[in-house]
C-alpha cells in the first residue's frame, strides 16, 4: 500500500473562525487526515495542543510527519473518534476547548487504488478505513442476505433498485464470491443501467453505501457527538463538517435537540427537567465559498455546523450510546 496521503482540508477557514471562540488551549481534532487542519489549528493557536485521532494508519504516519515540527503540542491518537474519551483519557486530559469533525471518506482513500473504495479501479473489495480490522465490503457481499444487503443499500445509499441489485449479487455469488471492485461495477452497470441514475454512474450509491456499512460511519458520528458532548469545556466550540445528508441529518438533530429547553408535549406543564447544553450558532449549514469550489470541486457538497458547549450537565452522562 502507498504511503502518499496528502488530503485537502475543506472549510477550513470557515472552521477555524468558528474554533476561535473556543478559548483555544486544547483541541481535538477527530479526523486527523493527513494532518492538514490539525496544523492550522496550531498555526492559529500557537500556544494550544492538539490531539489527533484517526483510525487510518496511513493518515496517522502522514501526519505525524507534517506534524513533526510542532513536537510536544501535537499528539496523535490510533482509533475512530467515537472513541475520543478513551483518547482524551490516555493524554490526562479532562476536557478540550475545541472538536473539530470532518466527516466522510478522504481523498486519498478514494484514489489509492488498493483500498477499494472506487470502482474507478479495479481493486480488491475492501473499504475500511482501519485495514487492520473489521470485516471488508467482499465480506459483507458474501455473507449477508439479499435483504440485509438490500436494506443497506437503500438506507445509505437511496438507492431505488436496492432491492434488483440484493438479489443479484446473492445470485452471483453462487459461483464465484465476491473479491474485486470491477466485478461489483459491472453487475451494477448491468442491473441499474444508466439512464435512471441522473448523471451518477450506477455504481456510485451502492459503493457509498458499501463504504458507510463497512466503517459504520453513521454509529460513529453519533457516538461522538454525544461523546463531544461530554467532554468540551463550557464555552467550548464543536465543529463538524459533512459530505453526505444523512450525515448532515444526525448532526442536525442531534444539536437541535440539545438547544431545546424542554421537550415535554406542547401546551403542558413541563416535567422533563431538561437543560440546553449546546448553543447553536450556525442556523444554517455553512458552505464551501466559489473560490473553494473553483479550487476543490469536492467541496460542494461539504456543509458545516457548530455549537458551544453550555455549562449544563451532559444528557448522555452514564448512558450506553446508541445510534440517534
Amino acid at each position: 500500500m502507498g504511503e502518499v496521503f496528502v488530503h485537502r482540508p475543506v472549510l477550513q477557514r470557515e472552521a477555524l473562525e468558528a474554533l476561535t471562540g473556543g478559548g483555544g488551549k486544547r483541541f481535538l481534532d477527530g479526523t486527523l487526515g493527513g494532518g492538514g487542519d490539525s496544523a492550522a489549528l496550531l498555526e492559529a493557536f500557537p500556544s494550544a495542543e492538539v490531539l489527533g485521532i484517526d483510525r487510518d494508519p496511513a493518515a496517522l504516519r502522514a501526519a505525524a510527519e507534517r506534524l513533526e515540527a510542532y513536537g510536544g503540542r501535537f499528539h496523535a491518537w490510533h482509533g475512530t473518534f467515537s472513541r475520543l474519551e478513551q483518547a482524551l483519557d490516555d493524554r490526562g486530559w479532562p476536557d478540550v476547548d475545541g472538536i473539530l469533525l470532518d466527516i466522510g471518506v478522504s481523498s486519498p482513500q478514494i484514489d489509492t487504488p488498493e483500498r477499494g473504495f472506487s470502482f474507478r479501479f479495479d481493486a480488491p473489495l475492501d473499504m475500511r478505513m482501519d485495514p487492520s480490522t473489521g470485516a471488508t465490503a467482499a465480506e459483507l457481499l458474501n455473507t449477508l442476505s439479499a435483504e440485509e444487503l438490500a436494506d443497506i443499500f437503500w438506507k445509505y445509499g437511496e438507492e431505488r433498485f436496492s432491492r434488483q441489485v440484493a438479489r443479484a449479487i446473492v445470485a452471483r455469488r453462487q459461483q464465484h464470491p465476491w473479491e474485486r471492485t470491477k466485478e461489483l461495477a459491472e453487475l451494477l452497470e448491468r442491473v441499474i443501467g444508466r439512464s435512471h441514475q441522473h448523471g451518477l454512474p450506477p455504481p456510485t450509491r451502492v459503493f457509498q453505501a458499501l463504504r458507510i456499512a463497512v466503517n459504520h460511519e453513521l454509529d460513529e458520528l453519533s457516538a461522538a457527538l454525544r461523546a463531544a458532548e461530554r467532554r468540551l469545556a463550557p464555552g467550548g466550540r464543536l465543529v463538524v463538517i459533512s459530505f453526505h445528508s444523512l450525515e448532515d441529518r444526525i448532526v442536525k438533530q442531534f444539536l437541535q435537540h440539545a438547544a431545546l429547553q424542554c421537550i415535554c408535549p406542547p401546551g403542558m406543564p413541563c416535567t422533563c427537567h431538561k437543560q440546553v447544553t449546546f448553543r447553536i450558532l450556525t442556523r444554517k449549514p455553512v458552505t464551501a465559498s466559489s473560490e473553494e469550489l473553483t479550487a476543490n470541486s469536492r467541496a460542494a457538497c461539504a456543509k458545516m455546523r457548530c455549537a458551544e458547549r453550555t455549562d449544563a450537565p451532559s444528557e448522555w452522562m452514564g448512558r450506553s450510546v446508541k445510534r440517534l
